[in-house]
């Protein structure tokens, strides 16, 4: 089956997460495009059946907020942001619930902050939110909750975002749409399609993004890369063309497929949640037997391998850990605080209780709270 026939398949049976960029949803002077927006409500509608089921990630509150309250451009303060924000977001969702009202499809609106996804409980109560709209059939419309955050608790953009709600109800497709008709080579040219971890795309995106949005392509194609490693394939489509949507789900050939490496098995919720969801606190450095043994292999972390400890963390933090030449391996959540694991680093097991007066265990990082970020069986560096 082709790659484009694959995700004409994923879209007729699976959940498909529908990301919309700001400078898709408003208009020159920055204000919310309705016509857009009904235009969109069209192409999704068709989506809810017993069979797949869409959610909405929409951006634009900022935006929208912003030409609401006079404003001449985009706030600098946090207070700023957080006023346009409240303001935009009722604009928003009462946008999106008027235009699909006409298919008489209930609208319901969810915000989220990351530290919804990062911490496991509320991440498994946002879930458990999303899927039981599902059951009663109401589409979530969802987007950051821009009114309460702040840097530490932000996503950053609704990219990340996006991906982190594929993640959440297991989607099968995630599609990004953008001012962009996607990815373009170095003569201008779209991709049609391409591995997502391919690093060959990193030198094709440009630093750019619409004047409305935080985000750009290199946004989106990191938030592929961590969608595609869930299993999700992804797309980035131009979203103000008319009718992308639809062309894109009956498998025609528009914007840029995004697929996941050909043989990886697919992350596990928890193993995705670990890899991109946390953010790490401190930083693990391992010499390159640890390094070898942990990427060819699905072994523990032990203390003897641990070369160096940066940052401050608490037992069951999350951590980056990396090799020879800061070559990142992959995280994991850490069994010792940072004193802890700085005192007993280098040593072997059998010297960790007498060195602490009590022991936690023989590993650093147990093999079940470790996830590689690289290829099965690729050491740091490329080699195996």
């Amino acid at each position: 089956m082709s790659p484009r026939a694959e995700l004409a398949a994923r879209a007729r049976r699976g959940r498909i997460i529908v990301k919309i960029g700001s400078g898709v949803l408003t208009d020159p002077r920055g204000g919310l495009d309705t016509k857009t927006v009904r235009r969109l409500a069209g192409d999704i509608a068709p989506l809810t059946s017993p069979r797949r089921w869409p959610y909405v990630v929409s951006s634009g509150a900022i935006a929208v907020g912003t030409t609401e309250l006079g404003l001449s451009a985009r706030p600098k303060t946090m207070s700023g942001l957080q006023a346009a924000a409240a303001v935009g977001q009722s604009k928003l969702v009462e946008a999106w619930s008027a235009a699909f009202r006409r298919f008489e499809i209930t609208v319901a609106q969810i915000l989220l902050t990351h530290a919804d996804v990062e911490d496991r409980r509320r991440f498994l109560n946002a879930r458990s939110a999303l899927l039981e709209l599902e059951r009663r059939r109401a589409l979530a419309v969802i987007n950051e909750n821009d009114t309460v955050s702040t840097e530490e608790i932000a996503f950053g953009d609704n990219d990340q975002l996006a991906a982190e709600v594929a993640n959440l109800v297991d989607a099968d497709l995630l599609v990004l749409m953008s001012v962009a008709p996607g990815i373009l080579d170095g003569d201008g040219a779209r991709i049609p399609i391409a591995k997502a971890d391919d690093e060959a795309l990193d030198g094709l995106i440009l630093p750019q993004k619409s004047k409305t949005g935080v985000g750009g392509m290199s946004s989106k194609l990191k938030s592929a890369r961590a969608a595609t490693r869930r299993g999700a394939m992804v797309a980035i489509i131009e979203g103000r063309r008319p009718g992308a949507l639809p062309a894109l789900l009956s498998g025609e050939d528009i914007g840029t497929l995004l697929l996941p490496e050909s043989g990886e098995g697919k992350q596990r919720s928890r193993a995705h949640w670990i890899a991109h969801s946390l953010r790490p606190k401190g930083v693990i450095a391992v010499d390159a037997g640890a390094a070898k043994a942990l990427a060819q292999g699905k072994r523990s972390l032990l203390p003897k391998g641990i070369v160096d400890v940066r940052g401050q963390f608490e037992e069951g933090d999350s951590v980056e850990i990396v090799g020879p030449g800061e070559a990142v391996i992959g995280r994991g959540l850490v069994r010792y605080g940072r004193a802890a694991l700085d005192a007993i680093k280098g040593l072997p097991s059998s010297a960790i209780a007498e060195k602490l007066g009590a022991s936690l265990g023989d590993e650093a990082i147990h093999r079940d709270d470790l996830v590689l970020l690289g290829k099965p069986g690729e050491a740091p560096g490329g080699t195996t």
